[in-house]
Parts: C-alpha cells; sequence; structure tokens
C-alpha cells in the first residue's frame, strides 16, 4: 500500500482519474480506494498545540 500512496504522489493526475472512475487500482478494494482518495482530498493541518486533525 505505501508504493501504491507513494506512486500517486508522484503522479497526481491519477487521483482525478480514479474519482472519475476512469481508472482503478487492481488489488485494491472499495474501501481503500475510498480512504485513499479522501486522504488526498483533506488537508492535514497542525494546530499550535501540536495536535493533527
Amino acid at each position: 500500500m505505501i508504493n501504491v500512496i507513494q506512486y500517486l504522489e508522484q503522479n497526481p493526475s491519477l487521483i482525478t482519474l480514479l474519482k472519475e472512475k476512469k481508472a482503478s487500482l487492481v488489488g485494491v478494494t472499495e474501501l481503500e480506494l475510498n480512504a485513499i482518495i479522501t486522504s488526498f482530498d483533506e488537508e492535514i493541518r497542525l494546530e499550535s498545540s501540536g495536535f493533527w486533525y
């Protein structure tokens, strides 16, 4: 899974294709795919308190 994430980070245009269902990831479940797409959509922000949300 780490290799998939790294590849998608290097090729962000594939995220768009995955969202549009014009591409798929072999061996990745629908639940995993949704998690991957969501993780690329959300911004991770660091509060001054040091907590991630």
